[in-house]
């Protein structure tokens, strides 16, 4: 099938979901070749990955994970306005290879989530097309991060965050590890990764790198049954709400989408320049997260507060981004957003490996 796909795709024509995925079963199962899987996923990068492509690859990517199950419960329930129904299990994530060379915003944005009561399934992996991925940063930071699927059930449903290490979850895409790594492209596994959350998060903070993709991923994401979810894009390849110009953002909700942009003067903030925002390496990208979580005023802080404002829309705790920079200001100035990533450094040294 995959020699069918490639002489396809090298010509320009579109996948079925079907096609998809059967070709990505033969990817997954180590059927196919380093020197195959490389030749499909740089021509599909060269045609552009459609939403059934997508689609279809996510699904048996999906299929292949090892799965953690949590209780439906997404929220520390401690307030009365809290609607029960409306309440999930949030991933914030970004694929990566944007060239922006940020700290890792979706990371902190996951712990300023959690700090106000949001369950949160943090989804990463080890840096492929980008500096610094969001398990280099929590490793630099003292997370365990090889700890049994058991244990991460354990520690979401005891301290409300848990890291799912792509790699233990993941086991199929090792036969596309290799080709990913040599050929150092954005391929479609830098889509797939925020796609297939073993928790099965259902609201979601999604970047991707390019505004050209934001609708694409919304309409995937609404075909795999996603709750609710931000897919954005921000000005300069940014995959995270931006700080430095304008964003767009699909907004995917009640089974429909809608995009828009928005400004950060819109939401009281400076804009900023670029490198007031760029990051390092996995160490300085880490004391970076700690100086905001100590309190610092920056771009780097403001950054964050959007990205995390976001999550609480898609959770539905707040019902715009204003309401939600201040729940974030709130989560970083009571330290509690500290506190859970000092929790699940705590827990996750506790585990065996």
């Amino acid at each position: 099938m995959i020699k069918e796909s490639i002489l396809k795709v090298v010509g320009g024509e579109d996948l079925t979901e079907k096609e998809m995925e059967e070709t990505m079963k033969e990817i997954m199962t180590g059927e196919a070749t380093p020197a195959q899987i490389a030749s499909f996923v740089t021509a599909l990068r060269m045609k552009g990955e459609t939403v059934d492509e997508i689609s279809g690859a996510a699904r048996v990517m999906r299929s292949k994970a090892t799965k953690i199950h949590v209780n439906s419960c997404a929220v520390n329930i401690d307030r009365d306005e809290i609607n029960v129904e409306s309440e999930t299990l949030l991933d914030t994530c970004g694929t990566g290879g944007d060239g922006t060379r940020t700290f890792n915003v979706s990371t902190a944005t996951a712990f300023v989530a959690a700090g106000a009561g949001v369950r949160v399934a943090k989804h990463g992996n080890r840096a492929v097309s980008s500096l610094c991925g969001s398990a280099d940063v929590l490793a630099s930071l003292g997370v365990n991060l090889e700890i049994k699927p058991s244990d991460v059930e354990r520690c979401i449903r005891e301290i409300g965050i848990g890291f799912l290490y792509a790699p233990l979850f993941h086991g199929a895409m090792k036969h596309a590890a290799g080709p990913r790594r040599e050929i150092g492209l954005r391929t479609i596994f830098n889509l797939l990764g925020p796609l297939t959350n073993p928790a099965g998060a259902t609201s979601q903070v999604l970047g991707v790198y390019s505004i050209d993709l934001t609708e694409k991923i919304a309409k995937v994401l609404q075909k795999l049954g996603t709750k609710e979810a931000f897919v954005v894009c921000g000005e300069g390849t940014f995959d995270e709400i931006s700080i430095c110009g304008s964003t767009r953002i699909s907004h995917l909700k009640e089974g429909s989408v809608r995009t828009f942009e928005i400004t950060p003067e819109q939401y009281g903030f400076k804009r900023a320049a670029p490198q007031e925002i760029q990051g390092g390496d996995a160490r300085e990208n880490g004391n970076i997260i700690r100086k905001i979580f100590a309190g610092e005023k920056s771009p780097r802080r403001d950054m964050v507060l959007l990205n995390a404002a976001a999550a609480f829309v898609v959770t539905g705790l707040d019902d715009d981004l204003v309401a939600g920079i201040d729940r974030a200001k709130d989560s970083i100035d009571s330290a509690r957003a500290g506190e859970k990533l000092d929790a699940l450094i705590r827990f996750s040294r506790e585990c065996t490996r």
